[in-house]
């Protein structure tokens, strides 16, 4: 069962709740901001809840299923006949609540104001990689962040108690990207922001193993289809070049992936002229490996059952397997889970495993996340 609540920034619920919808499409992503479209009928929505700065609540079977500022506070169509006639229908675009951790940057200096920054970089040397991201959330837009940079109601959750230690900095990088590369660097971590009462909160985890007993297939009756695309890495060596001179003095380090062995060298050069810390040059070899690996990106349409439902037997960043139909068996994260749901179509499910890159956004973000950190990483004059 689907409800929707409309909020303002701290939270507080506005007008009643929207008990009539065309169409509720959902799409939560592992490590990065869900995004959601609503469709409602224009006289179940008031003016007051379509203004500026306010949030949407999906709540799905009495839990928060996602939540976040609207980015398109009402587009509404009409026609004289088909769906959009009578009153009309009005489509609600938001994001979900990450979006506006990822949309801020890590001040090398978070206790000054951008214009009296004290420090070039935000360093982490040999913390563990829970507690770096916690304190880089907290410090620019959390608890512990200038009044002017927090977000409302945005709070740490409980320490999990995970990660492997890091060695890491940061210039002005996008906090999305930030929190991407300690995850990852920490032991392939999660995080997330829910909805929590009246709070936000800011949750690290480890991903759960439940290849075991989350299964994926035509005889459990809840796969319903599944595309299966294995893909070439684009890179096998990583070069990456220190920031500890210019020309012939400058050091370059190599890291090559053991795919090399199979698929021959591709390489890529990785600047990173903002540090001359051997373990953060290592990582960021580390880090280009990973994300030019060979990939395997298998989308799945699901169904729930009794004994395999989403949010209780598992959830997104979970490791889950998926039987296809030659018998062989796919294990990996779940990285994007989508609801879709329609008065008539009732709810569908669908879920996408695969590696890093099997995501929704592919080429293009990873291309403007790449350029985001070329400028956060340059040198201060």
């Amino acid at each position: 069962m689907i409800n929707l609540l409309v909020t303002d920034r701290n939270l507080n619920v506005i007008g009643d709740p929207i008990s009539r919808f065309t169409e509720v499409d959902v799409t939560l992503q592992h490590n990065e901001p869900a995004a959601g479209l609503v469709t409602v009928p224009s006289d179940g929505v008031t003016t007051a809840q379509m203004s500026p700065g306010n949030r949407l609540v999906v709540i799905r079977d009495k839990a928060v299923f996602a939540s976040g500022p609207i980015t398109q506070p009402g587009e509404q169509s009409w026609s004289a006949d088909g769906e959009d006639s009578g009153r009309g229908t009005t489509t609600i675009a938001f994001v979900g609540d990450l979006a506006s951790v990822a949309a801020e940057v890590a001040y090398p200096d978070p206790a000054h104001a951008i214009t009296a920054q004290a420090a070039a970089r935000r360093e982490f040397a040999v913390v563990n990689a829970e507690v770096a991201m916690r304190a880089l959330l907290s410090e620019n837009v959390g608890p512990t962040a200038l009044t002017a940079r927090r977000i409302p109601r945005l709070a740490l959750g409980a320490l999990a108690g995970v990660g492997s230690p890091v060695t890491m900095g940061f210039r002005l990088d996008y906090l999305g990207d930030a929190l991407r590369s300690i995850a990852l660097a920490g032991g392939g971590l999660g995080f997330r922001v829910r909805q929590s009462g009246t709070s936000l909160l800011f949750e690290v985890f480890a991903p759960r193993n439940l290849t075991g007993t989350v299964r994926f297939s035509r005889g459990l009756g809840n796969l319903l289809s599944y595309a299966y695309r294995p893909e070439a890495p684009t890179a096998t060596v990583a070069i990456v070049g220190d920031g500890s001179g210019e020309g012939t003095s400058r050091v370059w380090a190599e890291s090559v992936a053991p795919a090399a062995a199979t698929w021959g060298r591709m390489v890529a050069v990785v600047d990173r002229r903002d540090t001359d810390s051997a373990t953060e040059i290592a990582q960021a070899g580390a880090e280009a490996l990973t994300e030019g690996a060979e990939s395997a990106q298998l989308e799945t349409v699901t169904v729930d059952t009794d004994t395999c439902r989403y949010g209780i037997d598992y959830d997104l960043g979970d490791r889950v397997s998926v039987a296809l139909n030659d018998g062989v068996a796919v294990s990996d994260i779940v990285r994007a889970v989508n609801l879709n749901a329609s008065p008539d179509g009732g709810e569908v499910v669908t879920a996408t495993v695969g590696t890093q890159t099997a995501t929704t956004d592919q080429a293009i973000v990873r291309k403007l996340r790449e350029y985001a950190r070329r400028l956060g990483r340059l040198e201060a004059i």
